[in-house]
Parts: structure tokens; sequence; C-alpha cells
């Protein structure tokens, strides 16, 4: 099934998209949330929201050896996490705002893992089970505001900078798929899930060793390789093989 947020008259709402078509959804996301009679619109008729709200969104740095490599960086010998802000969220198709502090922003495409139910120390094992589904994300990173602060919660939690969706697939298989991004239809990174350095169980047993994860929040797993700088006026595509694809242009901050 795949799980959208839309803008509705009466506010946002949750549908499923079945065959291009947007339909209404009834009870609750993760739990028991299903198809409802009414048909909202086609999918390109619908203004998509992202697809859920998250309290807390994780991300992994140099998961890829590819990616650490072209920064001169070495392999994490555990996961390498940061945190973004929820306020960094937006929906397909929304701005992302390139900030009159930076020099440089890179996008970067991940796969993004949606927590379906309550975790805390969830063994390897187990760590399927906790998953409600995946959909695409888009790590934005101000270049030069991380390497100056040694810290990455400025240059990676700007308002705009963790672009998700179009939806939340909850049947998809995530072991091996291609992660791509294109900037302007030229492709600039293109990996692949089976080349993650900590793999999707190791990652739900390492992170809520730690922490409680609740339904809805996200894990953006890493990149690959091929991260380059944009520009405003340019438009990001974030592509997950068999998944879907998140287009976001991007603006100058006024």
């Amino acid at each position: 099934m795949k799980i959208v947020r839309y803008s509705s008259p009466d506010g946002a709402a949750w549908g499923v998209l079945d065959d291009g078509v947007v339909r209404t959804a009834e009870g609750t996301p993760f739990v028991d949330l299903r198809p409802g009679g009414q048909v909202v619109g086609r999918l390109d008729e619908v203004p998509l929201l992202a697809p859920v709200t998250p309290r807390t969104v994780l991300c992994v740095g140099r998961n890829y050896r590819s990616h650490a490599a072209e920064f001169g960086n070495p392999v994490p010998e555990e996961p390498l996490l940061f945190l973004k802000p929820p306020a960094a969220v937006v929906g397909p198709g929304a701005d992302v705002v390139y900030p009159a502090l930076s020099q440089r922003v890179d996008p970067e495409a991940e796969l993004v893992l949606v927590i379906g139910r309550t975790a805390r120390n969830v063994a390897a094992a187990d760590a399927w089970a906790v998953i409600g589904g995946y959909t695409c994300g888009n790590d934005v990173t101000a270049r030069d505001i991380q390497r100056s602060d040694g810290q990455w919660t400025r240059g990676k939690g700007f308002d705009t900078f963790c672009p998700i969706g179009p939806w939340v697939d909850t049947e998809f298989d995530p072991t091996d798929v291609g992660v791509s991004c294109t900037v302007d239809g030229e492709r600039r990174q293109d990996g692949r899930t089976k080349d993650l350095i900590f793999p999707i169980p190791y990652l739900i047993e390492y992170i809520t060793r730690f922490t409680t994860l609740e339904p809805g929040d996200v894990i953006l797993s890493g990149t690959p390789e091929g991260v380059r700088a944009v520009e405003p006026g340019n438009t990001i595509t974030v592509e997950v093989e068999g998944l879907g694809a998140l287009t976001n242009p991007v603006v100058a901050e006024v």
C-alpha cells in the first residue's frame, strides 16, 4: 500500500495511492489504514505533502564507502548519527530554500525508513517488524557551514533541508535498489542499498538501544557518492528504484 498525505480544504488528510489515483483513507497509518470510498483525484491533480510528520528525524552519515572517500573521510567504525529538526521536513514539490548564510548547498539522495510502531531495544533480527514503510529523502546540506562549525546541526538543519516523499510504500523491498540524484536532468549520484556499510537491521538495533522511535519517525539511511553543489533555479530529483521520485526546486532565501 502507498500512503500519502495531501492538502484538502479541511487541512492535511491521509490518502492511499491506487493505480495513479488518490483515494481517501480510513483508520490510522501503520495500524489499520485502508482505502476509503472517495476518489480525491489523479496523482498529478492532488497537492501532496510530506507523507509523515516525524517527531524524530535521524540521519546516518557516511554510510557508503564511496561517499566517505569522495570527501577524504574515514569509513566510520560505528554508525555516524545526527539529527535534523522536524521543521526541516517538507514534501514533494516544496521549495528548498538556499540560505543567505551559505555559499555551498548540496543535495544528498537517500532511502528513508519510516517507523511503523514504537521501537526501543529492537534486535536486528526483529528490525523489519518495526518499519512501517519506505520513502525517498534528500539530506540537503550547507556544506561550508557543516565544515566551519565542526558539527552538523546548523549545516544540515535549515528549514526545508529535509524533503521526503512522495509517499510511504508499506510493501517495498529495500535490500538492493538504486538510489540516485539528478539535478536539472543530469545524473549525479547513483548507488545501491546493498552497498550500505551498516545495513538496515543493524541501524534499527543500534539506534533503538539509545532512543525510542515512534510511528512516523524517519531514518535517512545514507547517501552514495557524486555529491555536488546546486544553485537557486536548479531542480533536484531524488529517486529510489521501484519506490518513487521526489522533486524539489531550489530557490534563494528572500
